[in-house]
């Protein structure tokens, strides 16, 4: 503490310099009780979505394979030699056109020697009936000269069927593959080795399988009057090439398999396709979008204000009466393009936080403004937040 001389009496001494210390301190102890008081947080700008009810397609995406309409594979139903082939490879051929030639001269001689044997056969039977009627000749050799003449007959008949099969004929319209054999070859009739393979390709099936838990769910929608499906064999398909494009022609789904594969529990769709531009081939992996039908009163959030919380569910905040943010807990069904179809968790009507949501905690309340899309020209939420809070 200070000291200061006082010098108005007699004997100096020293006392201390109270004043501006008492000041002081009354000056700290009048100022505690009063504290300015603080000023609340201003509310934080979010930007909502206000979810609706409406029809959304359900579609069905699903890998498939391609497969011919008709696949003939042509073998020799005759043994000979390979003289010609009549045909180019990988073109168009038509139904009952020519294809190759086998040697014929064998089996020309041996319709010709039948033909001959049948007339014959048939001279001896005319002299013979009237022979038979005079009793001039037995009634058994007049029955045997007619069993002959109907041998020589069929004998003619299978002679001429095997000169015919020399030709060896397309059995459908379509393309053709390769030829697996060359002139000059052996074949033999009915062999195990095709010459070569025919395959219809305008229209083309496509063969995809679809979980049985799929399928009853969608039974379970449609009695449930959620779901309204196309007619049978009506419902429309669309195709998605290997390169990711899409094909131009949309197929009808034509059928679905009766039993279920025991190994996958899934059950195989067919589809009919159009390929007039044969841009499809057999053995070809698409992915096939299945247009099931349409869910009635549906209701859609967008993916961006969707999150999940440590259990793996999903969760949105939702900015509730009176502006308070509140937490859902979510069900969705599938994605739909860039949103979720939501079977629990959210109604018609409420508004959805997709911008901001770093800002907004449940429970807090918020400034919420309808989301315009990056092409707004509104300050994105998370900045306009961002200033507020600077302020």
């Amino acid at each position: 503490m200070p000291l200061v001389r006082d010098s108005s009496r007699s004997g100096a001494f020293i006392r201390p310099l109270m004043g501006p210390v008492l000041i002081g301190a009354a000056a700290l102890t009048s100022g505690c009780g009063h504290h300015a008081a603080p000023s609340p947080p201003a509310a934080a700008r979010v930007s909502v979505i206000t979810v609706r009810a409406q029809e959304v397609p359900i579609t069905t995406e699903l890998p498939g394979r391609v497969t011919a309409l008709r696949t003939a594979e042509v073998r020799p139903q005759v043994n000979g030699i390979i003289l010609k082939r009549l045909f180019v490879e990988g073109g168009e051929v038509r139904a009952g056109q020519q294809l190759y030639q086998i040697d014929a001269a064998p089996y020309r001689a041996t319709y010709q020697s039948a033909v001959a044997a049948e007339a014959s056969s048939r001279a001896l039977a005319e002299r013979y009936k009237p022979l038979a009627e005079a009793n001039a000749v037995s009634k058994q050799d007049y029955d045997n000269a007619v069993a002959a003449q109907l041998q020589a007959q069929a004998a003619v008949e299978t002679a001429r069927i095997n000169l015919v099969y020399t030709r060896v004929l397309s059995p459908i319209t379509g393309r053709i593959g390769r030829s697996l054999i060359t002139e000059g070859a052996l074949v033999t009739a009915n062999q195990a080795a095709a010459l070569t393979t025919v395959q219809q390709l305008d229209p083309m099936y496509v063969d995809v399988t679809q979980p049985t838990t799929t399928l009853l769910r969608l039974r379970r929608e449609a009695a449930a009057g959620q779901l309204k499906q196309s007619g049978a064999g009506q419902t429309p398909v669309r195709l998605k090439l290997e390169d990711g494009s899409d094909y131009p022609h949309a197929g009808t789904l034509e059928f679905s398999e009766v039993t279920v594969d025991l190994t996958t529990g899934s059950v195989t769709l067919r589809a009919l396709v159009p390929n007039p531009e044969r841009l499809l081939l057999p053995g070809m992996f698409v992915r096939e979008r299945i247009e099931e039908g349409v869910r009635q009163s549906a209701v859609l959030a967008p993916q961006q204000g969707v999150s999940h919380d440590q259990k793996g569910q999903p969760t949105a905040l939702v900015v509730g009466p009176n502006d308070v943010v509140e937490l859902r807990t979510l069900q969705t069904d599938r994605a739909i393009g860039d949103q979720w179809l939501i079977t629990s968790g959210l109604s018609p009507g409420d508004r959805v936080i997709v911008e901001g949501i770093q800002f907004a905690k449940p429970g807090s309340k918020v400034v919420p403004e309808e989301y315009r899309g990056a092409s707004g020209e509104k300050k994105p939420a998370h900045q306009a937040a961002a200033a507020g809070a600077t302020e």
